[in-house]
């Protein structure tokens, strides 16, 4: 047991979730090099089981998660403290939204990916199909619109169709804080559901260092430099609109606006986001998240409200930065000037259309969405895509990074303001683990003594 408790305490967790993206890099080239397909094989599906694990709970933990966080902000007041609370949040996933986009699109304007062509480079017919396939999935708000609401409750949950769970999620855990005592049995239940979920994530996140060397192993094996030169800038600006956002305009909202220091906060969040960038999961980064947040002094009850509800639609990374720059790629692929209304578009589609980033193909809706809302031509729109598949991986790590340090800055930005952030907690030295074995983290959700 003393080795599990040192090994889940953050320093020597993040140490292992580090070495392990080194590791996982370098195997990576020892199999392309020697062009070893069995060692790439074996990473790809040491990757793809650990990826499976995970999004297993995905469905059920953005049902319960919600649920039990809505209700936890009973602890902190009425009504009325409530819907001051949920409001605050939303307004600045609103705000680091819009600030995102304008990054993406400047960091876009000035790599200009996609101008002058290619090189001849052509997508793969598998991804070509599978493009073409999400285009016209995903590709229109009407689209997105008809997918909101389920057509039953058992077949939203049966289909994983994430964002029709969001949805029943906040209806339902809405109604039941409405409902008061009288529907204390059915939160109960579901805090329990959560709780279980809550430990079984716990086991698969302590496996992340081998599930990790998997994934970065696969991506290098499998992606190189073959396609990966070409699309370099788009790929290098993608990083670089994200890193701004996480390293620039973050630490100044937490210096300015939250009075936290950004080293602080990095350290004690600094797990959570190299296992977001490992995982390529916001919903399966949610037990850290919510950890990180706790651990950075915002009140357990508001924390469990505000990081599942980010974990599902604040993605600075997947639905604003990427967008934006994804956008000017194609339109360069296309020969095609965007004027201002378009740029406007953009932003617009970052900040309302945040919703539609819920699940694992967010950056996926988040792009047709913007795409077909600034009027690029639709075969234009999943040339470009077909394209960004072949690195997608890659992309992905780092707005996924992005994604999380924003549900976890959002959270304590607001708690300053609500006067729910405890400097004694945020001061103090993080050695709690950041899985729990006895489920603790899952059950605060009543205020702290004053």
């Amino acid at each position: 047991m003393s080795f599990v408790r040192t090994y889940t305490k953050p320093r020597v967790f993040a140490a292992a979730v580090l070495g392990s993206l080194v590791v996982g890099a370098l195997v990576g080239v020892v199999a392309r090099q020697t062009e070893a397909g069995w060692l790439t094989d074996l990473l790809d599906q040491i990757g793809t089981i650990f990826t499976t694990l995970l999004q297993i709970a995905v469905i059920p933990l953005v049902f319960t998660a919600i649920v039990v966080g809505i209700n936890s902000l009973r602890g902190l007041g009425g009504g009325r403290t409530a819907a001051r609370l949920g409001g605050k949040t939303v307004l600045w996933f609103a705000i680091t939204s819009f600030i995102a986009s304008l990054i993406g699109i400047a960091v876009g304007r000035i790599f200009n990916p996609g101008a002058g062509g290619l090189g001849g480079v052509e997508a793969t017919a598998k991804n070509a199909d599978r493009a073409a396939q999400s285009v016209d999935h995903w590709g229109s708000w009407d689209a997105f619109v008809k997918g909101l609401l389920p057509e039953n409750f058992v077949k939203a949950f049966a289909d994983g169709e994430t964002l029709q769970v969001l949805f029943l999620a906040l209806v339902i855990g809405a109604a039941a804080y409405s409902l008061g005592d009288r529907a204390k049995p059915f939160v109960d239940f579901t805090t329990s559901v959560f709780e279980i979920i809550q430990r079984y994530l716990g086991w698969i996140v302590r496996l992340a260092p081998i599930g990790i060397i998997g994934l970065i192993g696969a991506a290098v094996s499998n992606y190189g430099d073959a396609l990966f030169r070409p699309l370099f800038s788009t790929t290098l600006a993608v990083y670089v609109g994200c890193l701004l956002v996480l390293f620039v305009v973050y630490p100044i909202l937490l210096r300015f606006v939250g009075k936290v220091s950004p080293l602080k906060f990095f350290a004690k969040a600094g797990t959570a986001i190299q296992f977001a960038f490992a995982s390529q999961s916001s919903a399966a980064t949610l037990p850290l998240t919510r950890q990180s947040a706790v651990n950075l002094g915002v009140q357990p009850a508001y924390a469990a409200f505000a990081t599942p509800l980010g974990s599902a639609t604040k993605m600075d990374g997947c639905a604003a930065v990427f967008p934006a720059i994804a956008a000017i790629f194609v339109a360069n692929l296309a020969g095609v000037s965007l004027n201002f209304w378009q740029y406007a578009g953009i932003v617009v589609v970052a900040v309302v259309g945040a919703l539609a980033t819920a699940g694992t193909t967010g950056w996926l809706t988040a792009f047709t969405l913007t795409t077909s809302f600034i009027g690029l031509d639709a075969k234009q729109v999943a040339l470009g895509l077909a394209l960004i598949y072949s690195v997608n991986p890659i992309m992905d790590m780092m707005r996924t990074a992005t994604n999380v340090a924003g549900q976890i800055t959002v959270p304590v930005i607001v708690a300053r303001s609500e006067g729910l952030l405890d400097d004694d907690v945020l001061n103090a030295p993080t050695d709690t683990p950041q899985t729990t074995d006895d489920g603790s983290a899952a059950r605060h959700t009543e205020p702290a003594p004053a």
